[in-house]
């Protein structure tokens, strides 16, 4: 790979990551269309993902921070509760036939919209988590394939087309089920394969499950985090057995580096596109793209 290809694949991810026309299939169609190989399987996808997390974290970086905080208080407590039912169990064996028992009182865990905020993004990474694992070899070999990011992208396009005339409806964190997160965590799990756009998906899918527009954005993108973060460790355990040259390490960084800066422009450009519902260029270009990349499997066979 070379640094120029490394700058443009970084421009790539940067620009359809958070817009809704698939990274993956974008990615998956320069490397099949410009023969790019880097050796070292999906890391320098990984990588340029983890460009656009820095971005994600820019943007929002005091939601994350307050998820964070929570996130620790929450463990806090289930510790705190966990050692007030051992207590219990212990003064209900000991005191067996008093009057009155002198329990200790267990903390509410889910007591703010931040906390419930917390508990729906790790619901939605558990099916996430799974899809992924399973399916990480498939989709490697699905993105070497140019009718499948074709494919996908045709399915892109019919979602974006269902966002652009859905009303999408008015859930905060508060009012939000575990369910709608689990299945929005199955869309970004689904989602994984070269040209179905994972903000496309899974905001189509919050919209669907009734989410307030704005905050659908910002759930897709901040629940992408800890899919990222997964992705790169398991690419990550495998780095040591990789041989990687100083100049591809240089190009994984320029990558990384311009994935993160375009993809900071992307998201506050994607809040505009989502509010005022201007879905529908995005989805005619996916079609277009999917039906292009149809054609040129067929005509190389």
């Amino acid at each position: 790979m070379t640094l120029l290809q490394a700058v443009l694949m970084g421009i790539i991810q940067g620009l359809t990551e958070f817009l809704p026309v698939s990274s993956s299939g974008h990615l998956a169609l320069f490397k099949i269309l410009f023969h790019v190989e880097t050796d070292t399987g999906m890391l320098f996808d990984v990588l340029l993902h983890v460009g656009t997390l820095i971005a994600i974290c820019a943007v929002y970086y005091k939601d994350i921070v307050r998820l964070f905080v929570e996130g620790i208080c929450i463990v806090r407590d289930v510790l705190i509760n966990f050692a007030a039912l051992i207590k219990n169990l212990f003064l209900s064996i000991r005191d067996r036939g008093k009057d009155h028992v002198d329990y200790s009182p267990y903390r509410r865990i889910v007591n703010s919209s931040y906390r419930k905020f917390v508990v729906l993004i790790l619901v939605s990474t558990i099916p996430t988590g799974i899809i992924g694992f399973v399916g990480k070899d498939v989709v490697e070999q699905a993105s070497e394939l140019l009718i499948v990011p074709g494919i996908c992208l045709i399915a892109t396009a019919i979602l974006l087309f269902i966002a652009d005339r859905c009303k999408g409806g008015d859930k905060l964190p508060k009012d939000i089920t575990y369910t709608n997160a689990f299945v929005v965590g199955i869309a970004q799990g689904v989602a994984t394969l070269p040209g179905l756009s994972r903000s496309g998906t899974t905001i189509t899918a919050c919209l669907l499950s009734g989410f307030n527009r704005k905050f659908a954005v910002k759930y897709s993108f901040i629940m992408s985090i800890p899919a990222i973060l997964g992705a790169m460790v398991l690419e990550l355990k495998d780095f040591a057995d990789l041989s990687v040259s100083g100049m591809d390490i240089t190009c994984y960084i320029v990558g990384m580096v311009i994935a993160a800066v375009i993809g900071y422009i992307c998201i506050k450009t994607m809040l505009v596109i989502v509010r005022n519902r201007k879905f529908r260029i995005f989805a005619i270009y996916c079609l277009i793209v999917g039906l292009l990349s149809i054609g040129g499997f067929f005509y190389t066979l």
